[in-house]
């Protein structure tokens, strides 16, 4: 790990980089150097994405995954030690959510759909990447929560579970790779301009930018070798 400002020669892993905060937290890793590893089971969204990081200037392949697939999973981290070796930079930004359906009216599969998605899938990613980071003595781990792992939701609480598990994993697992030289940390936004948050009688001009949670990515990839940010709650200025 060294002090700086860029991640050339580095690579980074971003998981639901088809579009929204993924798309845009890859465009950003890619611009300061990284060859970005774009995962998602979009290929064309994905294709996409690479294709507007190759205009600016920056490296990105795309691998189809369902990170709720263990075996998936393993070969996609066996993809990416065979391509670049080892990885620096893992943001876990894949995720799934209702936010319309009380909990006692949601379907079993669907409730097993969103944990599985926005925590077991952490787990796997971590099994997977860690233990070469740890080897390394050098990585960092980012985990996309959400504002919901703090406040109460109405009609999304196995989103809300999901993220304050998430929360929980994070903090735990921090604790495990700090002595190896890799840090973990959250971020947590309030209400986004994307596809999965909820836009019901809110404001989309006063919501955050996908932009704005990649802005976050940055300073959390750039920060100096003595420290590391655990976790970032992002609002908007004003209210949607």
């Amino acid at each position: 790990m060294t002090d700086g400002n860029d991640l050339e020669g580095r690579a980074a892993l971003v998981t639901g980089a088809s579009r929204g905060i993924g798309a845009a937290i890859a465009k950003e890793l890619a611009a300061l150097g990284a060859t970005v590893f774009l995962v998602g089971r979009n290929r064309t969204a994905l294709g996409n994405t690479a294709q507007r990081i190759a205009a600016a200037g920056g490296k990105a392949e795309t691998f189809c995954c369902d990170v709720t697939s263990l075996d998936e999973v393993h070969h996609l981290a066996e993809h990416v030690r065979q391509r670049c070796g080892q990885l620096y930079v893992l943001v876990n930004n894949a995720g799934l959510g209702n936010f319309s359906t009380p909990l006692h009216e949601m379907p079993p599969e669907q409730f097993d759909s969103i944990l599985n998605t926005n925590l077991r899938a952490v787990y796997y990613m971590i099994r997977e990447f860690a233990p070469g980071m740890m080897a390394a003595k050098a990585g960092h781990i980012i985990n996309i929560s959400s504002i919901a792992s703090k406040n109460a939701l109405r009609n999304g609480a196995a989103y809300a579970a999901s993220k304050w598990g998430l929360n929980g994993l994070s903090v735990s697992v921090a604790e495990e790779l700090r002595d190896y030289g890799v840090r973990v940390s959250i971020i947590c936004p309030g209400s986004t301009e994307t596809s999965l948050s909820p836009h019901e009688g809110k404001r989309t001009d006063r919501m955050l930018q996908p932009e704005d949670i990649a802005h976050v990515v940055r300073a959390l990839v750039t920060q100096t070798t003595q420290s590391f940010i655990s976790e970032v709650v992002i609002r908007p200025t004003r209210k949607p």
